[in-house]
């Protein structure tokens, strides 16, 4: 027995000192990364990096063993090791960007799916990308994302909407957390309160999606994903100004309450207040902006790990553009022209999975968005109320994938305008059904329907169908087509309609328009011997619409008309990404697209206001390593538009020139948990009142007092307005803004 013991201490001795270490450090492009998770496989022992980098496994046994290091933004990294014995083993680890090609996507098909595996192409872009051109608001920072261009309605109050393959503004969805809370007034007006820091990535989906997302979604939708609460850093700033005076500071941080929930909360504020006329008009540039917004999303612990989730945001915002001597005490009034618009908003969204065997999710959304505003002497009181609530049943049977759901909207709106005498309720209850289908290893087919009932159109049905190829795993080719439908909210989606002196016809009682789509996608990954790696994804689309609604201005240049078409319209064109990351530091995002956005009516084809031809973007980076510095040099081009003038003598050039944004960036990085940045905006200095003689028509007289009309209501030719124009802001196509130096610092505390 005594032997016994004496051999079994040895042997249990044997085991514990026979131990090794693993020790190294976590880098990403070369620079420590802190708090990186680094895990010995199928065991429990687990670590994170210190502040340096550095980190130590201890107590590893002898055998064969998988080393996990993982970051949040950055590709997991495994290494396999063999330890024999006591001896101290160094491995180190350099982290890379996760391409976006492998990110895990739920707007194409409302499920959980890699990029790669769904058969819906989607686009996704993380907060690296737009941190290569610093913006106030997600508006602004879609400018150099191919195919999607932030299009200016006003040149005073500057008021926008977002295009998507050449696509008007109302013919995009935006989602938040896959929830239809930007729409109608907030497309136009409350779109660009959206913190960045709250920001986890944004997808984008080109064509119709209406079969799964209803009205809205005819020419596109991004949905605006914000940060789980849980992978949150602790506190985050982000704050910029430029040599304009424009001020802008993101705030986040996050917090558990107890064992029950985390909690993350976003706030953004944004002010400019400093007037500057550099085109010499009287009119203000840049429309002047006070703006606050607050995000707060909660996450809840659950027993069976169920998704429980909500959030709210509160918006503000306090802007005015016009004469440069205008002040409040004009607000209203026919002395002083401005345009100063208050939007107050607030949302609450969220999502509940029940607790149930099946997987069954409902998720819900408010919002209650009023705005204020006056154009010139013309006053615009508008309340819109929008509730969502949808539940959707995810149901795997062998090689099928199903998604099954319902959902019911409600719209309220009321205004001041002529068009609305009472109150607009709409209640629209939809049903919608999906089949993903594994047919074998290399094809996938995706097969879904959408059912909605609008007391004003009836009964609406939309079908779709997806199909992907896995050629291999480096090609992989996509087809898709359906129909789409919209419903039109004329005054809360056409800027032009409230401003300038046209008069708004509308010539009938519009019907809902319906699109037809076809596109077909091929995707290529290469990768080189030495580490490089090249993404290319090419997209060929065509849309047939009919019923379409598109502003007359040509017609009679006083006035807007709004009428079903009586014709189609077609978009078609081609896209294509290039993605390049180099072992030398060098990164590419190369974008280019050529369309033909047109309408037909009674036979002759014209084509469509305010559309290039031909878009280019791109976003240049290099990581200087010695010196912790990153060079971003990013840039976009467009193509001529046609321009929406005022008749035969208005001197403004019926088409834009092509015209390019570029910008370059400077980043220090070496201070732990800090970065600070600088840089240049439209390094070309471009406006686009060059060439021109005026952009806005009639700045010298906004309320049309020395106009004079013949007796068929048409503007007469006087010597003092020689062109026969009235005043109007809406010749526009791009920022007057010029050339303008930035500054700024982020602080991430994880």
């Amino acid at each position: 027995m005594k032997t016994l013991f004496f051999f079994s201490c040895i042997l249990i001795s044997t085991i514990s000192f026979a131990q090794a270490t693993i020790k190294g450090k976590i880098t990403s492009d070369g620079l420590p990364l802190q708090h990186a998770n680094i895990t010995l496989k199928n065991t429990k022992n687990a670590i994170v990096s210190n502040e340096t980098g550095n980190y130590n496994l201890n107590k590893v046994l002898p055998g064969n063993h998988e080393i996990i290091v993982s970051y949040i933004g950055l590709k997991t990294q495994t290494k396999k090791i063999t330890v024999t014995d006591t001896t101290e083993i160094a491995l180190d680890f350099d982290l890379k960007e996760n391409n976006t090609l492998d990110e895990v996507v739920i707007t194409g098909t409302l499920k959980a799916v890699s990029r790669l595996e769904s058969p819906v192409p989607v686009e996704v872009y993380k907060p690296t990308f737009f941190k290569k051109n610093p913006t106030a608001n997600i508006f602004e920072a879609l400018q150099n994302v191919n195919g999607v261009r932030p299009q200016l309605n006003c040149n005073v109050c500057n008021t926008g909407d977002i295009h998507i393959n050449g696509l008007e503004g109302p013919y995009t969805l935006v989602l938040i957390d896959g929830m239809p809370i930007v729409s109608g007034l907030s497309t136009v007006y409350g779109l660009s309160g959206i913190p960045n820091s709250l920001l986890e990535r944004i997808e984008i989906v080109k064509g119709p999606a209406s079969s799964l997302y209803g009205s809205e979604a005819v020419g596109g939708l991004i949905n605006i994903i914000t940060k789980n609460p849980n992978n949150a850093p602790v506190f985050s700033a982000d704050a910029f100004t430029n040599n304009w005076g424009e001020l802008n500071a993101d705030l986040g941080f996050k917090g558990n309450i107890g064992k029950t929930a985390s909690v993350l909360t976003g706030v953004n504020y944004f002010n400019y207040s400093n007037p500057i006329d550099n085109n010499h008009d009287n009119f203000t540039d840049l429309t002047l902006q006070d703006r606050i917004s607050v995000f707060q999303k909660w996450n809840f612990n659950r027993k069976n790990n169920k998704l429980f989730s909500m959030a709210g945001r509160f918006f503000y915002e306090d802007r005015w553009g016009g004469e440069m001597q205008w002040e409040k005490k004009y607000r209203g009034g026919d002395e002083i022209y401005g345009e100063s618009i208050y939007t107050k908003r607030w949302e609450l969204l969220g999502a509940y999975e029940l607790p149930i065997a099946e997987k069954m999710l409902f998720s819900f959304s408010y919002t209650d968005h009023d705005q204020n505003s006056v154009y010139g002497n013309i006053p615009y009181l508008a309340q819109q109320r929008i509730g969502f609530g949808q539940l959707t049943w995810d149901k795997k049977i062998n090689s099928h994938d199903f998604l099954f759901g319902t959902a019911l909207r409600y719209q309220y709106y009321n205004d001041n305008t002529p068009a609305t005498l009472k109150e607009d309720i709409n209640w629209i209850p939809s049903l919608f059904a999906q089949d993903e289908i594994n047919l074998n290893e290399k094809n996938k087919l995706l097969l879904g329907a959408r059912y909605d009932y609008n007391k004003n159109h009836g009964n609406i049905f939309t079908p779709r169908l997806a199909y992907k190829l896995k050629i291999d795993d480096n090609n992989i080719l996509r087809f898709n087509t359906g129909t789409g439908f919209r419903i039109v909210n004329l005054f809360t989606e056409e800027h032009a309609a409230l401003t300038g002196s046209r008069e708004v016809i509308v010539q009938e009682e519009l019907k809902p328009e319906r699109s037809y789509n076809a596109n077909i996608n091929y995707l290529k990954k290469i990768f080189t011997k030495n580490g490089n790696f090249i993404g290319l994804e090419t997209t060929a689309w065509y849309t047939y619409f009919t019923n379409s609604i598109i502003p007359d201005y040509d017609t009679n240049p006083n006035q807007i008309i709004y009428k079903n078409l009586n014709g189609y319209a077609v978009t078609k064109g081609i896209s294509t990404n290039i993605d390049m990351v180099f072992n030398s530091g060098l990164k590419l995002i190369l974008g280019a697209t050529y369309m033909d956005v047109s309408k037909t009516e009674d036979g002759i084809k014209t084509r469509q206001m305010l559309t290039e031809k031909f878009t280019g973007t791109w976003a240049i980076s290099y990581r200087l390593k010695k010196w912790f510095l990153d060079i971003d040099y990013t840039g976009n081009i467009y193509g001529p538009m046609r321009l929406p003038t005022l008749g035969d003598l208005d001197p403004r050039k019926d088409y834009s020139p092509t015209w390019s944004i570029q910008n370059i960036q400077f980043t220090y990085n070496k201070i732990k948990n800090i970065e600070i940045y600088a840089g240049i905006k439209n390094l070309l200095n471009w406006t686009p009142n060059k060439g021109n003689p005026f952009i806005i028509a009639r700045a010298n007289d906004p309320f049309d007092k020395n106009v004079q009309y013949d007796s068929n209501g048409n503007v007469q030719a006087t010597p003092d307005n020689p062109y026969a124009l009235t005043f109007d802001p809406g010749y526009v196509y791009g920022p007057n803004q010029g050339i303008r130096s930035f500054f700024g610092l982020r602080y991430t505390l994880k």
